[in-house]
């Protein structure tokens, strides 16, 4: 009878510990279901939950008013659609982010921040997430941003008189070089090709338009609302100098209020709504530290050793130091063809321009004074330092800034309608309780 017993319990208390066993790894299924496919990856409702987690955080940080909880699901889904696109783009062009470069950003974003690593992790843990989700969350944002310059970079030309136009332009409108920190909604048309379906976008950007004047918060009518890629950021496009404005907004905002929405403007595209939440700026000169430089390079080779080209560079200095010619010896001696023909003529030598250790030679120097040797990845210089000056650069650097501000345009054109692209060339299949996105999905490709 004790047996009995004893058999009983033992088999009720197995049957207790499956019964656990199964709730408990139905339970992991359900937190680890699929929500979505996206053509050889998927999307779990963790990634989703961990995803939300931070938008809700970031946004209620900043005092953003939140949309309805199945919206912002819906659009957090399409961000993370797309992200696996690129991010299963980035793994088949063999892109890798390495654990000291990621640690490196994660470094100088919370430096940028005015805080060190500890405060950064504390400031995440507030928002709700966690360093872990915070490091790979970034990692691929390093990704998709190495996919999206390879890929639409790729599609993008300037040309010369492009930056000439440009600049003459930027002179006749006089601008100052003011930065302003924008806020950015997009109302996408569907169909640029029907009359009513750009006659509703353009309905919708004013209606937000008139909640936005009426009181609605920018930055939340973005989270809801706006098709750009970066809606959940409430449209933050960050600081933009005058110079780098996108080429549709840029007549409009010198002349906006901060604090005021654009009118609606209109392209190819769709429409768009623009904000100034900050301004600052003017334009300083631009001053560089320019050498007038010579050298002789004396090049180790299958012909000459390392220690043989040491001795011959030990030597040739020798003689400098006893009253030889410097141009004499550049032409007689130096293994750099272009300029010991010359003299070992460097002309006006600006920063960046040499290898590192060059450089810091060519700069500790005295004027007048031959320096070295210095040994560079190309053999073994002496370095003379005949002047030194100030060199206003502005009109290099105004034209550098130029070809970066058109590229700046193009790109954001361009990245969007890749991005539009990408989604669309997509396998796309929602499960569980987003399946009805599926139906919403066919209807938009049939339009």
């Amino acid at each position: 009878m004790k047996a009995t017993v004893r058999h009983g319990l033992t088999l009720l208390l197995a049957l207790t510990m499956m019964a656990l066993s199964v709730a408990a790894q139905a339970e992991r299924k359900v937190l680890d279901r699929v929500v979505a496919i996206v053509d050889d990856g998927v999307i779990l409702q963790t990634e989703l939950e961990a995803r939300l987690n931070t938008i809700i955080g970031r946004l209620s940080t900043q005092g953003t008013g939140l949309p309805p909880r199945k919206m912002l699901e819906e659009r957090v889904l399409e961000q993370l659609i797309v992200e696996s696109v690129q991010l299963q783009m980035a793994d088949k062009m063999g892109m890798r982010i390495s654990d000291n470069e990621l640690n490196e950003t994660l470094s100088n974003i919370a430096a940028s921040n005015g805080l060190t690593l500890a405060q950064f992790e504390e400031q995440l843990a507030e928002e709700g997430v966690t360093y872990r989700q915070a490091r790979e969350q970034i990692r691929n944002e390093m990704l998709t941003s190495r996919v999206q310059q390879s890929r639409v970079g790729n599609r993008i030309r300037i040309t010369d008189r492009e930056v000439e136009n440009y600049l003459q332009a930027q002179k006749a409108s006089g601008s100052q070089g003011a930065e302003y920190r924008l806020a950015y909604i997009f109302i996408q048309v569907d169909d640029p090709g029907n009359e009513g379906s750009v006659n509703e976008a353009r309905e919708t950007a004013e209606r937000l338009r008139e909640q936005i004047l009426n009181g609605r918060d920018f930055r939340e009518v973005a989270v809801a609302e706006s098709d750009a890629s970066n809606a959940l950021e409430g449209g933050d496009m960050g600081w933009r100098a005058e110079s780098q404005l996108p080429s549709l907004v840029a007549p409009v905002v010198p002349n906006l209020e901060v604090g005021t929405p654009s009118e609606v403007l209109e392209n190819n595209s769709g429409f768009h709504l623009v904000m100034v939440m900050d301004k600052r700026g003017g334009e300083p000169q631009t001053f560089i530290e320019q050498h007038k430089a010579r050298h002789i390079l004396i090049r180790p080779s299958e012909a000459v050793t390392e220690a043989e080209a040491e001795r011959k560079i030990r030597d040739t200095y020798r003689q400098l130091q006893n009253g030889a010619d410097f141009e004499t010896l550049a032409r007689k001696e130096s293994d750099d063809p272009v300029s010991g023909s010359d003299g070992g003529n460097l002309g006006w030598v600006s920063p960046g321009q040499m290898v590192p250790e060059f450089e810091k030679g060519m700069m500790d120097a005295e004027i007048g004074e031959v320096y070295g040797p210095v040994r560079s990845q190309f053999g073994w210089h002496l370095i003379l330092v005949e002047e030194r000056r100030n060199q206003d650069v502005t009109a290099e650097s105004r034209a550098s800034k130029a070809r970066q501000a058109i590229y700046m345009r193009k790109f954001e054109t361009e990245l969007q309608n890749w991005l539009r692209e990408i989604r669309d060339e997509a396998f796309v299949e929602f499960k569980g309780e987003y399946a009805d996105m599926n139906e919403n999905s066919e209807e938009e490709g049939a339009s």
